[in-house]
């Protein structure tokens, strides 16, 4: 990175303080994957209320198999402190409050003037292993429902490597 571009990269970072970022997708798409590769860990990150008060580990310990998070919740590797991950909740449930929910916190926290608490991206990770319903109603819900206004919306297609078997069998020469 040039001088010029570390120089306008902090005076970013003096603005905005960190950078926020809202995971979504299904339980099981690879978000925690993701974000321990983005962070460099190996560890989960450390959970922190809206006020910024630390949450037990094992109160949401038994809800991270299903999907089921506070999206107001903050979620920070402590091996990169810079970036805040928010986590959706289990959008696979279908479940209208949870959908409400969500598009709430992305209408309120894409607009806040308070720029340390906008998010700055959001990142939908769509699991690709299984062909036959890649793509469910909650996606079909966010793209079709949710107005994240100016923050961009990156979507990840996890766990191709599932792929390379189906590919690989049809390839295969015939018997």
């Amino acid at each position: 990175m040039s001088a010029e571009n570390t120089e306008g990269f902090k005076k970013l970072q003096e603005k905005f303080g960190r950078f926020r970022i809202l995971i979504i997708g299904r339980a099981n798409a690879g978000k925690t994957t993701i974000l321990r590769g983005i962070c460099n860990s190996t560890e989960n990150p450390e959970i922190y209320d809206r006020d910024g008060n630390k949450v037990d580990s094992s109160e949401v310990e038994g809800s991270r198999g299903r999907g089921i998070h506070n999206v107001e919740n903050e979620l920070i590797f402590r091996s990169n402190e810079k970036l805040i991950f928010h986590d959706s909740q289990g959008l696979e449930a279908g479940r209208e409050d949870e959908f409400l929910q969500m598009k709430k916190f992305i209408a309120d926290r894409a607009k806040t003037t308070f720029l340390k608490k906008r998010i700055h991206a959001i990142w939908y990770c769509i699991p690709m292993d299984k062909l036959d319903r890649a793509i469910q109603h909650s996606e079909e819900m966010f793209f079709d429902e949710c107005d994240p206004g100016n923050v961009p919306v990156v979507v990840l297609f996890t766990k191709f490597d599932a792929l390379r078997a189906v590919a690989l069998g049809k390839l295969a020469p015939a018997d």
